[in-house]
Order: C-alpha cells, then sequence, then structure tokens
C-alpha cells in the first residue's frame, strides 16, 4: 500500500512540473516572443541609456517651475516615511539638488539653552509619520523669500505640503539636510 501511494505520488508530481513547461510561447504570462511578434509597448516609453541619469551629472540649482523630481505625497504612508528615511540617513546624495514635495504637519524646532526655551524658533519643518503613526520624520524647510514667525506660517500641527530643493548644510560639525527656496503649495 505504502508502494503504491508513493507511485502515485511520484507520478502526480511528474505530471505536474511537466505540464509547465508546454506551449511555454504561447502562456499569457510568458515575457518571450516569437520572431514573428511585436512587441506593444512604444518604444518611447523605455529610456536609452542615454536618456537614463548617470551618477555623475550634475542637475541645475533651479529646477524648471512645476517640476517635481520626488513627489511623496503619491506614496502609501508606508512608503514615504520609508523615503524621507532614506533621503535623510541612507542616501541623501542621491537626492541633493532635486525637487521633493511632501506633506505632512506642520512643525518648529526651538533651541533649548540651559534648560530654557528660546523665544525664537530655529527651523520649520514637515513632519512625515509613518502608517501606525508612531514614527515620524522631519523633513525641514526654509521657505523662499521673507517670512516672519508665526505671521506668515500656517498653525502648529496644521496640515502642509511643501516643495524645495533638497540640499545639506553644516552645523556644529555635522551635516543636515533641508529643503531650501521652499514654498507651501
Amino acid at each position: 500500500m505504502k508502494q503504491l501511494f508513493c507511485l502515485l505520488l511520484a507520478v502526480c508530481m511528474m505530471v505536474s512540473l511537466c505540464s509547465c513547461g508546454k506551449d511555454s510561447g504561447k502562456d499569457a504570462g510568458n515575457d518571450m516572443l516569437s520572431s514573428d511578434e511585436e512587441a506593444s509597448a512604444p518604444a518611447e516609453s523605455i529610456p536609452t541609456p542615454k536618456e537614463q541619469e548617470t551618477p555623475g551629472e550634475s542637475k541645475p540649482s533651479q529646477p524648471a517651475a512645476g517640476k517635481v523630481d520626488v513627489d511623496l505625497t503619491v506614496l502609501s504612508s508606508t512608503m514615504v516615511y520609508s523615503e524621507v528615511y532614506n533621503m535623510l540617513y541612507n542616501d541623501p546624495a542621491h537626492y541633493l539638488g532635486k525637487t521633493v514635495k511632501a506633506r505632512g504637519t506642520f512643525s518648529i524646532y526651538q533651541l533649548v539653552t540651559d534648560g530654557v526655551l528660546q523665544p525664537d524658533p530655529v527651523s520649520y519643518a514637515c513632519i512625515i509619520s509613518d502608517a501606525a503613526a508612531c514614527c515620524g520624520e522631519g523633513m525641514e524647510f526654509v521657505l523662499e523669500g521673507d517670512y516672519t514667525y508665526p505671521d506668515d506660517y500656517p498653525e502648529l500641527g496644521a496640515e502642509i505640503t511643501v516643495i524645495g530643493e533638497f540640499q545639506s548644510y553644516e552645523e556644529n560639525g555635522m551635516t543636515w539636510y533641508h529643503l531650501v527656496n521652499a514654498r507651501l503649495a
């Protein structure tokens, strides 16, 4: 009885493996095209190597009006948090000079000296939370033009969308990243 069962199991496995390879040229999920078939994707939708960005290529510091290189507003809450974390900690050099669009809550960072909160804000940020809203990353920004706090800024905790150029700066021997020439959308 055991031998019959093992033989039947082996035959079933062989049949299932053999059936996977039949008519592979005609399967809907097959990516291989026969010589007389044409690709359905237009050639202009696939960038050529010359059209793709090269790592050493420099971008203009003032991008074209309305052009956004990294749109974080179209990502899910899990993905946007991961991408912001990547921008700030893992691979910031990849994003330098690119125009970034982000959505989150408005916050300010203030300096505390000797345990005393200083009255003037030091920097402004768009806080981007993860899907569970337990973790957040602040995307610091500097608005283009002459603005004063609190008159020209949204209320603390208000949802904002900010667009600006991702740049680095040095402060107290550390490298930080922020959006410059930013505007609230």
